[in-house]
């Protein structure tokens, strides 16, 4: 068996299963957030009103929520959901709450790692589609609608078809100005929005080995863009390592038969990687940056649970130490924890002297929802994970997709620029 067919193996009580099968998995952590937690709750209102008992969670201390998409409140109705959320997780005895303005807080696929709340060999439920981001970490991670989140809260466990899963291997160690965003923009340009349907993509080989967890991380936030059931990467001491220095003890990690089968394999070569941006309006519609349009940008956006790792914040401040940006700049943490260690580091500063304007965690843009929405339009460049119609603001907007580094430089020139083209 393959690493996922072990851990659903071990959360449905059986010794094997195949692609295909369906069993019913326990489940050792799930999250919510001030999307998905009111539509959790609306599910509650409603089997309460049918009679089913509502009043206690399977396990509480399972459970956490985050506080991401619309923080800073910026109407009503999001103001009013982070209250909700607040009764919610008071009457229910829900412990872990990331609320937004009381210390560590941030964007939900970053605390999961950040907070070391997820372990290798967990299988991990969200009430978010980029849930699958943990799976970086060597977990079963993924995303479910309210009703089933619903379900799992109150008993546990929820059903899974076992996924078939497509290897994807990469030989060497990436160069210096290609980033783990690069390696995931030509993989969904290869196979497409729907290559990996359902399935498993899971990524291996020496070129993987060497990538930091926080690059890892990239990669499975963007099997979502792929149709993909979850992402993952076999766990080693890296991620040990990386957990150990975040509080976490007991760390056991689990790998899969060294003859697991996979449904398909493609392999890259490292060393053949370009810079690549993803035009509008679709994740899958790559082209080498140096042969991309040579359109004038209004705004470069470094931030999301895609784009804001300290790793990403690290590799623009390289390009923007001691230059000025030409367009509307922001950088927005993924979480309170990466924004002062940035401001400890001096990243902080190194972005203010380049007239970059620093924001608070939030998932505000990246979704279209606050915090730097584009006009009709406009045109940006970001580090975010999906580029269709409408998705950071008008429908008549523009985003193309790229890693932090291309949208530093596309900061400094005003157009999309390869790293390693500026003067």
């Amino acid at each position: 068996m393959n690493i996922v067919e072990k851990i659903l193996a071990r959360a449905s009580g059986k010794s094997s299963v195949s692609p295909g099968d369906v069993i019913f998995a326990n489940v050792d952590k799930v999250m919510v957030h001030d999307v998905s937690g009111p539509g959790v709750i609306k599910v509650f209102d409603k089997l309460k009103k049918q009679g089913i008992n509502v009043d206690k969670l399977w396990d509480s201390s399972k459970v956490w929520v985050a506080e991401d998409h619309f923080v800073p409140s910026a109407e009503k109705i999001s103001a009013e959901n982070i209250v909700k959320l607040e009764n919610f997780t008071r009457n229910y005895g829900i412990e872990k709450h990331f609320k937004y303005g009381m210390g560590q807080y941030g964007i939900c696929h970053t605390l999961s790692h950040e907070e070391a709340m997820v372990m290798p060999g967990d299988v991990y439920v969200g009430g978010d589609s980029h849930t699958n981001t943990t799976g970086a970490l060597g977990a079963f991670a993924c995303g479910l609608g309210h009703t089933d989140i619903a379900y799992v809260l109150l008993n546990g466990r929820i059903w899974f078809k076992i996924p078939e899963t497509i290897y994807f291997k990469l030989n060497g160690k990436l160069p210096d100005h290609v980033m783990a965003k690069d390696l995931i923009l030509k993989i969904i340009g290869d196979i497409g929005t729907d290559g990996g349907a359902y399935k498993t993509m899971q990524f291996g080989g020496t070129g993987i080995d060497a990538m930091s967890v926080e690059s890892r991380l990239t990669l499975c936030n963007m099997t979502t863009e792929a149709g993909a059931k979850n992402g993952i990467v076999e766990p080693d001491q890296k991620v040990a390592d990386y957990l150990s220095y975040r509080g976490a003890s007991d760390i056991q990690l689990i790998h899969g038969d060294s003859n697991a089968s996979y449904s398909e394999t493609f392999q890259y070569e490292a060393s053949e990687m370009e810079p690549i941006v993803a035009k509008p309006f679709s994740p899958e519609n790559t082209v080498v940056v140096r042969e991309a349009p040579s359109v004038e940008l209004d705004k470069s956006y470094i931030g999301s649970c895609t784009g804001a790792k300290y790793e990403d914040l690290e590799a623009a401040a390289r390009i923007l130490k001691g230059r000025k940006v030409r367009i509307r700049t922001e950088v927005l943490p993924a979480a309170v924890s990466i924004y002062r260690r940035a401001m400890e580091n001096g990243l902080l500063q190194i972005f203010l002297d380049a007239g970059v304007t620093v924001g608070p965690p939030t998932c505000g843009a990246c979704c279209g929802a606050h915090m730097g929405v584009l006009a009709k339009d406009e045109i940006c460049i970001s580090t975010t994970n999906r580029n269709f119609p409408g998705r950071m603001g008008h429908v008549e907007s523009k985003t193309y997709l790229s890693s932090p580094l291309v949208a530093a430089a596309s900061a400094i020139t005003g157009k999309i620029t390869d790293p390693r083209d500026l003067n």
